[in-house]
């Protein structure tokens, strides 16, 4: 069964700490060798479209995609872009790793809803639908009680997502926009990057509610190795342990991932640096902690392998 990472924001980060995927690297958090090296054999990266970039967030996607096909084609016999289920499949018959392509923050859509259908063509299948703040799309987590739901634009962008066969991720999204989309589409949610509130009260985190209706919606939450997110004192592969038990008491074995967002972080757990070691020291927590083979297959990646099946086709 392939291991499945559902996000990271390495493609942000590239040109700036002048690495390159192929090439192991002291430097950040993730690369070919050590997503071989921690048994990783799906990558999803995001393109991180952030409010600074909103005046020309059309043309910075389209700098980050084409870096990313230029990546795939630097490094073609080990890394493949995989669109589909099947995509992912014949990688892993291959011996190569696959690499989703998503998009994190709807700003990128420049408000117009051929934009969605155009980063489609290009290979996108999933999108954040916002960061923290505001966007055309919906309100973020970061705008706290005052936040609101989706915007028209948002709903569209949503039923069109469904139609296109696109993950629609739900991380970092306001409550009452959260609520908006569970009431708008009736295909699996996705969380590529939050943890459980009840563990640990942070706003980019799920109440049990909403782990719920994630759950019941068939999707999946992929657990991230956010320091801040997992524990507000003592961030450690124990208290990641802590989130996915308590997941697993509200929404069931079947909807917890992956999400690491390394890339995307300043700071890392013990054990958990890099995606060369966070994967291999975790599952080696999970049997401690007596979750079964069968239990830690599905959280390592046969969740993930299903809503792709099931949403992307």
């Amino acid at each position: 069964m392939p291991v499945i990472d559902a996000h990271c924001d390495t493609l942000t980060v590239l040109l700036t700490q002048e690495r390159n995927l192929g090439v192991f690297s002291q430097r950040g958090h993730l690369d070919i060798p050590r997503l071989r090296q921690g048994g990783i054999h799906v990558q999803f990266f995001a393109v991180f479209v952030g409010p600074e970039q909103h005046d020309r967030s059309v043309a910075y996607t389209n700098e980050i995609i084409k870096l990313f096909k230029q990546e795939i084609k630097n490094n073609q016999s080990s890394l493949v872009h995989a669109c589909s289920y099947h995509d992912i499949v014949n990688a892993h018959h291959e011996g190569k790793i696959s690499a989703v392509l998503t998009i994190e923050g709807g700003e990128a859509l420049n408000g117009k809803i051929e934009q969605l259908e155009d980063y489609y063509k290009q290979g996108i299948r999933g999108l954040t639908l916002t960061w923290n703040g505001r966007n055309e799309l919906a309100d973020g987590v970061g705008l706290g009680p005052e936040a609101a739901g989706l915007t028209t634009f948002g709903r569209q962008v949503v039923q069109r997502m469904v139609e296109l066969g696109m993950m629609i991720d739900v991380s970092h999204l306001s409550e009452p926009a959260f609520w908006d989309l569970l009431s708008e589409v009736q295909t699996p949610v996705t969380a590529s990057h939050s943890n459980s509130k009840f563990i640990c009260d942070h706003s980019r985190n799920l109440t049990d509610k909403q782990i719920k209706a994630i759950a019941e919606s068939g999707g999946v939450i992929g657990i991230t190795y956010v320091p801040q997110f997992v524990n507000t004192q003592e961030p450690t592969i124990d208290r990641v342990i802590d989130h996915i038990a308590h997941i697993y008491q509200v929404g069931g074995i079947s909807c917890i991932g992956l999400g690491s967002d390394f890339d995307g972080i300043d700071t890392t757990i013990e054990g958990m640096h890099h995606a060369g070691e966070a994967v291999p020291n975790l599952q080696r927590a999970l049997i401690k902690r007596g979750f079964t083979t069968g239990q830690i297959e599905k959280i390592a990646g046969e969740n993930w392998l299903r809503v792709l099946k099931e949403v992307c086709g």
